[in-house]
């Protein structure tokens, strides 16, 4: 018998629940490879990681980042273990949000270390100017020199790169000129083509007007000629607007060579699948939270067993659209709140105190969504769990 659990409702009820029973997922703790490595996808998939926090550490939890160091790293080799890659440092593990850039930066050189230690294992890393706080006395030649700080960090370790947005870039930024010449500047010294990162105002408000227009259409034109002009040094774009049209509209311009990758929570089954005309891979904070799904699902695309691969996914979309519900920069919540249920680490406690960012009904939601798509692997744990947040509610 599945464990029962009383959870409360939105009209202050209480509801019996029953769990699920477990899914053993297909390759589980199996070979790794996240560019067609042990697995058989035919897609490249990364999933952006979360931190572990220290909950023990003597901080002031809202200001100093405290971050546990095995247990992220663990948590990275999980991933690594269901053939997936890692991007490390991303908005998933709270950059500018709790996580700075100096403990950033021993995440990515932890991370680059373990990855050596399991063949097949893929790391690309966040580079952004979170160093550098937005003002109206910052100017383009800051905003460079804090992006080749990073970059340069990132490559004495042997990362890959994922050019982040840059708060001080949207804030300094007069133009789309402005972004031409910084990311010109920028790409013209990597060592390897990186993955830019385009982040909607959705997931970071203060990334508005990115490009140099608030329409995402006409961004969407500087973004591409900017690209074209330094195809050689992008490897691809990860687009997170969480607009599959305008997403597919980008994916067909692409310059020949260059990859799209899905950052979409909402519609991202839809287009990793891809139609006539192309396909999205993958680089998503919701893969963090359906790692086992996801490997399985994609394991089955690469298959070419198309409806295996609808069958594990569908399920996982509501999640994730609750997950990512506005204010979509909260989802980091949830995507620890499930870590937590799920064994991956022993508290609920979060870097900058974001465990409190969304309300105990969002957090017992994404526990039944989660259930529904078989992705509780231990449902006693998960129960025991849920019953301490509950009582740290005042839920008896």
């Amino acid at each position: 018998m599945m464990p029962v659990i009383e959870l409360p409702t939105a009209d202050g009820r209480f509801e019996r629940y029953r769990l699920c029973e477990p899914r053993a997922w297909n390759g589980e703790g199996g070979p790794v490879g996240a560019r067609n490595g042990g697995h058989r996808f035919d897609r490249i998939a990364l999933a952006a990681a979360h931190v572990v926090a220290d909950p023990l550490a003597d901080v002031d939890p809202w200001l100093t980042p405290a971050i546990d160091w095995d247990a992220t790293i663990t948590f990275r080799r999980h991933l690594w273990s269901l053939g997936l890659g890692v991007a490390e440092a991303m908005d998933t593990a709270q950059r500018g949000m709790g996580l700075d850039w100096k403990n950033a930066l021993e995440l990515i050189q932890r991370s680059v270390a373990a990855a050596r230690d399991m063949p097949g294992a893929v790391v690309f890393s966040g580079v952004g100017t979170d160093q550098l706080a937005p003002s109206p006395s910052v100017t383009l030649d800051d905003v460079i020199r804090a992006y080749e700080e990073q970059i340069e960090a990132v490559e004495a370790c042997g990362g890959r790169i994922v050019l982040m947005a840059s708060r001080a870039l949207a804030a300094a930024a007069k133009s789309p000129d402005d972004y031409a010449k910084v990311y010109g500047r920028i790409l013209e010294q990597v060592k390897e083509p990186v993955i830019i990162h385009w982040l909607g105002e959705m997931f970071d408000p203060a990334l508005a007007g990115y490009w140099g227009s608030a329409d995402h259409l006409v961004a969407m034109d500087v973004c591409i000629d900017i690209i074209g002009d330094h195809a050689d040094k992008v490897d691809g774009i990860k687009l997170s607007l969480l607009d599959k049209d305008k997403e597919i509209r980008l994916r067909r311009r692409m310059p020949q060579g260059v990859l799209t990758y899905t950052g979409d929570d909402f519609n991202f089954p839809e287009l990793i699948a891809g139609d006539a005309q192309g396909f999205s891979h993958a680089l998503l904070g919701i893969f963090d939270a359906i790692a086992p799904a996801a490997s399985a699902a994609l394991d089955a695309h690469g298959r070419g067993d198309k409806d295996a691969y609808w069958k594990i996914l569908e399920p996982t979309v509501p999640l994730s659209r609750h997950l990512f519900k506005a204010p979509t920069r909260f989802y980091k919540t949830g995507i620890v709140f499930l870590a937590y249920l799920n064994g991956h680490q022993k508290h609920f406690v979060m870097v900058g105190g974001q465990q409190s960012a969304r309300s105990l009904l969002h957090l017992v939601e994404a526990f039944k969504l989660a259930d529904a798509a078989g992705l509780i692997r231990d449902p006693d744990m998960a129960a025991a769990r849920l019953g301490a947040v509950l009582r740290i509610h005042g839920v008896a």
